[in-house]
């Protein structure tokens, strides 16, 4: 052990390790834990009770489906239940309301005791996910599609949100594998000195081009988030073509530079030197020598 690297230091690396590894898989478990507990109590729950709800109005809506399929209690369970709760027998009214409330308390009991009945709801949103995509597919969906687009816009307040949201979701869940960028290239911006990692998209403005002859246009991302960034137009000489794909410079922008690619990791990677401590003793002169 050198001088210079304190003992604490280098009892504390495992635990780093430790970190470093565990870390990742943790957290990777726990925003899909949390995703889960959003999606099932966010949209499997409702659903759920939209379809306990449909099912307990089986009976007061249409009696004869009811009685054909045998749903309700029976006739000894309703004649004690109405005994207890004075409630006469000739009174249809009572009785049927009785009937009614006890079906409901059964099929909430069952549902409960059979916890996976739950995972109907996700059954529920993941076939009417599908069926929207089929339909926004066609002709008349997208048509249907817009003119909803357009009506949200409309909206004084989520006008104000959901372009940005469309445009996150649109990124993350785009069919391509990937934008559409004809390279990842590396430009001075937003000053001379300072290198940002951009993407090629395209020739400049015919205007431009004019004025700036052999000119590119290139969008720089921001990090963390990628789908915002910055739209520059440049000299095609004063960019650099790095070897990377999108992906990795979609993952270099977002880890803020943390992950950056195995081919592109520099060759001495060592841990900065302590700086040299400065000696506070007073300096002697030196007598000339004779």
């Amino acid at each position: 052990m050198s001088k210079s690297e304190k003992p604490e230091t280098k009892k504390s690396r495992p635990f780093l390790r430790g970190l470093a590894v565990l870390l990742p898989s943790v957290l990777t478990l726990w925003l899909l834990v949390k995703a889960y507990q959003f999606i099932d109590s966010a949209i499997a729950e409702p659903i759920n009770k939209g379809i306990r709800s449909a099912f307990i109005q089986i009976p007061k809506h249409f009696p004869e489906l009811a009685n054909s399929l045998s749903m309700g209690p029976d006739s000894e369970l309703l004649h004690a239940a109405a005994a207890s709760k004075n409630i006469t027998t000739s009174n249809s009214d009572a009785m049927q309301e009785l009937s009614n409330t006890m079906f409901a308390e059964s099929v909430n009991i069952w549902w409960a005791e059979h916890p996976w009945m739950n995972l109907l709801g996700l059954v529920v949103a993941a076939i009417i996910v599908y069926i929207c995509g089929r339909l926004v597919g066609g002709f008349l969906g997208r048509s249907i599609y817009r003119r909803l687009e357009k009506l949200m816009v409309a909206v004084p307040v989520i006008r104000k949100v959901y372009p940005y949201i469309k445009q996150l979701v649109d990124f993350l869940f785009s069919e391509s594998d990937a934008p559409k960028f004809n390279g990842v290239v590396a430009v001075e911006y937003p000053r001379k000195g300072i290198w940002s990692v951009g993407f090629m998209t395209g020739e400049s403005l015919k205007t431009i081009e004019e004025k700036l002859p052999n000119s590119v246009t290139i969008f720089i991302p921001s990090s963390p988030t990628p789908f915002t960034g910055y739209t520059i137009t440049v000299s095609r000489k004063d960019t650099i073509d790095l070897p990377l794909t999108v992906e990795e410079a979609i993952r270099f922008a977002v880890s803020g530079g943390v992950l950056v690619p195995d081919h592109q990791e520099s060759a001495s990677k060592s841990l900065p030197s302590e700086p040299a401590k400065i000696s506070h003793q007073p300096k002697v002169d030196q007598e000339p020598n004779e």
